[in-house]
């Protein structure tokens, strides 16, 4: 009896330390990935649209000094000036009015794809305490556009805020051909419609995203995009 206790005791014994080595490289590959900080140029810019009763000459985007009191600490004397991005709109009349936020290049939209599985987004909002609404927009592999509600703006200065990625988004197609990733389109504002529309301003920093930038990559991931030499799609060489 002793004896098929060990052995038994044994056999989870080794079962747990194949599943902990199993689970160690996906925990490593846990990442947190900036998108943007606004401190320094990046290949995008920040561009904004809004609904019908938007003010003549309104939204207007535009970056300032500043930074969330909680990440001075972090902010070195050697590192850039800390910027902060903000945008203020004003609109002709009540209702369900709202302005969109989003990355440019050039004259066109530009989506930041996604690295990885992404777990959530954390950025910083100043908010004006005004009853307007935040939500995270984001298109899935399969090119449906998801919108995430990001909370309540009715809050002064600035709050951190996390956004869970629902696990029912697609982020990784099983085809070669077309969008193959999560990708970022931008934010969106609404304001209730009782609120005041005829003056309002709101700050962004630090949008950045947690993500496993192992859990999608497998054995063999780099023959994926191999150039067979039947199209001008495949790469010339296999891409790591």
């Amino acid at each position: 009896m002793k004896k098929g206790v060990v052995l038994l005791g044994s056999l989870i014994l080794g079962l747990a330390f194949c599943v902990q080595a199993v689970a160690q490289p996906s925990s490593k590959a846990v990442e947190t990935i900036l998108i943007d900080n606004f401190d320094s140029e990046q290949e995008w810019t920040w561009k904004a649209n809004a609904s019908r009763f938007i003010t003549d000459g309104y939204p207007i985007v535009k970056s300032f000094e500043g930074i969330p009191n909680s990440l001075t600490p972090y902010h070195k004397d050697t590192d850039p000036t800390a910027m902060v991005l903000g945008a203020k709109v004003a609109y002709d009349r009540k209702g369900d009015n709202w302005f969109e936020l989003y990355p440019s290049k050039g004259d066109e939209k530009y989506e930041i794809p996604f690295v990885g599985t992404v777990t959530q987004l954390d950025f910083w909002v100043w908010g004006a305490n005004y009853n307007y609404r935040l939500e995270v927009l984001i298109r899935d592999s399969e090119g449906r556009v998801h919108v995430i509600k990001a909370g309540n703006l009715m809050f002064s200065g600035w709050k951190n805020i996390v956004v869970k990625i629902p696990g029912y988004i697609s982020q990784h197609s099983r085809l070669r051909t077309g969008r193959t990733d999560l990708s970022f389109v931008g934010f969106r504002v609404r304001s209730d419609a009782s609120e005041a529309v005829d003056d309002y301003v709101i700050y962004f920093d630090q949008v950045k995203y947690v993500t496993n930038t192992l859990m999608n990559v497998y054995d063999g991931y780099a023959l994926r995009n191999a150039d067979f030499g039947d199209s001008d799609n495949s790469s010339s060489t296999v891409e790591e």
